[in-house]
């Protein structure tokens, strides 16, 4: 019996450490904003309108989350990206069955210019390089057309190599 019980306690505490250790990495990663890594909008950021244009019938604004969306839905489009990258706080997200549409993508828009940076996972078997440009390119395209922005930089950072199930 006292064996069943520490058992116990020993399976209690190990959950309360995971527990633990996955907030103290949000903690990080949301206190890294800015310096580095990939992290995804914080609920603060989600309403900033970083891009606003005074027209004829009234002003149009769009949201920093909406570029952040269109760019990573054009680059999860090129042939060879398995997956958005995101860090601890998105792959928290998932794990939970939500779907953070910008994960691992962060923007900067001015009045000027818009800037990207994307990470993601590349497919094995595929040129990295090839990738990256195709992801580049389809994610200036997308963003000027959608939104008439001016994309300067398309940041690239290939976080991981994903296989294939049958070949792990």
């Amino acid at each position: 019996n006292l064996n069943k019980d520490i058992s116990f306690f020993v399976k209690a505490l190990q959950k309360v450490y995971d527990i633990w250790y996955t907030i103290v990495h949000m903690i990080n990663a949301m206190s890294m904003h800015g310096e580095g890594g990939i992290i995804m909008a914080t609920e603060s950021e989600k309403s900033e309108y970083s891009y606003k244009e005074t027209g004829v019938l009234g002003d149009i604004q769009i949201a920093d989350d909406v570029i952040a969306i269109i760019a990573g839905l054009a680059a999860t489009e090129v042939e060879g990206v398995a997956k958005m990258y995101g860090n601890i706080t998105n792959e928290l997200v998932s794990k939970l069955g939500m779907k953070n549409l910008s994960k691992g993508v962060k923007v900067m828009v001015t009045p000027e210019d818009v800037k990207v940076d994307i990470s993601l996972e590349v497919k094995y078997g595929y040129s990295v390089i090839d990738v990256s440009k195709k992801v580049q390119e389809k994610v200036k395209q997308a963003l000027e057309t959608m939104t008439g922005l001016n994309v300067t930089r398309v940041r690239v950072r290939i976080a991981g190599v994903a296989f294939d199930k049958e070949n792990e």
